[in-house]
């Protein structure tokens, strides 16, 4: 896990710490009108917006005047949803639920329950999968910016990591990949059920990704894309767990994107050690958290320099 990853998980997805362990007695919030009180480029945030924000803050454990601190917050997440919008940055409705869900587990909930207990404690679901949403893209834009600023090991710094450990090189599983797409477009997301069993169907029947194309003839709409060799610190983070747990041959499992409905075939896997891979190793298990830190105070103070912030 890259160390701009690490950062947004701390500063994000886990934060209920009593949620597993301590039972919520607060009652459900009553409804409340909701007015425009800040209006950022052109986007409107409401009261409702903050009093869901400030809802969340209070699950945080956060101190101080919380609604301030809602009002700072929902206005840095329209400013990164709209830098992410600017970038190309796309988080499919179905990368959220799977972490909503998976946000469930890790707190011992069924995601009926997690949901019960957001709305009980005035924040709803919606809103925190919208928080979440807008966590997942902007790792994406933070890892760019810190790629594009050069955030990287020095020669230097792998040959120091490598005399700490011996001398030895680290090694990495190298995967030959192919990915298969079942394009749904966007107005035809509700036929996207009979997309996936045919995806599914198709997965069945993978054995290798020699015969995928194929396979992939007598289909309408399928795309089938060769990624080429990846290394295990390369994967992308929504796929990574399910291609480490497939098997050479082997396809993952079907999962809705933005794209439509696709699975991700396993050509062969071999484990590789190179002066590549050691600088990948290392700086992916490197600890550079002040560093990712500070990196998003920056990013967030260039755009709110850049922004048109009225309140109301």
């Amino acid at each position: 896990m890259t160390s701009i990853r690490k950062y947004l998980l701390s500063t994000g997805l886990a934060l209920f710490v009593a949620l597993g362990s301590a039972p919520l007695t607060m009652a459900v919030q009553p409804a409340q009108a909701s007015e425009i009180k800040y209006v950022v480029n052109n986007v409107p945030i409401t009261t409702y917006d903050i009093q869901r924000r400030a809802a969340f803050m209070k699950l945080q454990h956060r101190k101080g005047n919380l609604n301030k601190l809602a009002a700072d917050e929902m206005i840095d997440q329209t400013l990164r949803t709209a830098e992410m919008k600017r970038l190309g940055i796309k988080v499919s409705d179905q990368q959220i639920e799977d972490a909503f869900n998976r946000f469930a587990s890790s707190n011992k909930m069924k995601p009926s329950q997690l949901t019960g207990v957001l709305q009980q404690a005035g924040v709803t679901a919606e809103h925190f999968k919208q928080f979440i949403g807008t966590q997942m893209g902007w790792n994406q834009a933070l890892s760019a910016r810190f790629r594009s600023q050069g955030g990287s090991m020095s020669e230097q710094d792998v040959v120091q990591r490598m005399l700490q450990q011996g001398g030895n090189k680290p090694s990495a599983t190298e995967y030959m990949l192919q990915q298969v797409i079942f394009v749904v477009p966007a107005k035809e997301r509700g036929n996207i059920g009979k997309r996936k069993r045919e995806a599914e169907a198709m997965r069945a029947r993978f054995s290798g990704c020699d015969s995928t194309r194929q396979f992939a003839k007598g289909l309408l709409d399928v795309t089938v894309r060769d990624l080429g060799r990846v290394l295990a610190p390369e994967l992308p983070a929504e796929w990574a767990d399910q291609i480490k747990k497939t098997k050479t041959g082997g396809a993952t499992g079907v999962r809705e994107t933005d794209r439509g409905v696709e699975f991700i075939g396993v050509c062969s896997s071999r484990e590789v050690s190179d002066d590549r891979v050691a600088k990948m190793v290392f700086q992916s298990e490197g600890s550079k958290d002040d560093q990712a830190g500070e990196l998003d105070k920056k990013y967030i103070a260039e755009l709110r320099k850049n922004a048109r912030i009225v309140e109301r």
